[in-house]
């Protein structure tokens, strides 16, 4: 009885982990993935940062440039009106 028990017993523990090496393996490969979904994440989240870095940077590079550009209009309209008064002046001499 004693051989039959024992007989039963290593066979209910050979099959236990017979039907938990699949289901490791499985276990296993899905954290595998998780850590190299995780990591891909992270390096996305690094390149992400940095082009919102290089973006802003851009942007205020535009900005920059946009204020350049309103004082060279405002320069060129001043020097038309300077013209526009100065030909009227000499049309009216």
């Amino acid at each position: 009885m004693k051989t039959m028990a024992r007989l039963l017993v290593a066979l209910t523990v050979g099959a236990m982990l017979a039907s938990c090496g699949p289901d490791m393996q499985k276990i296993n490969a899905a954290g595998d993935k998780a850590e190299a979904d995780s990591t891909k994440a992270e390096a996305s989240a690094q390149s992400a940062e940095q082009a919102a870095g290089q973006a802003d940077a851009a942007a205020r590079q535009a900005e920059n440039a946009a204020s350049g550009a309103e004082d060279a209009v405002r320069r060129a309209n001043d020097a038309v009106s300077r013209l526009e008064a100065a030909f009227s002046t000499s049309v009216t001499k």
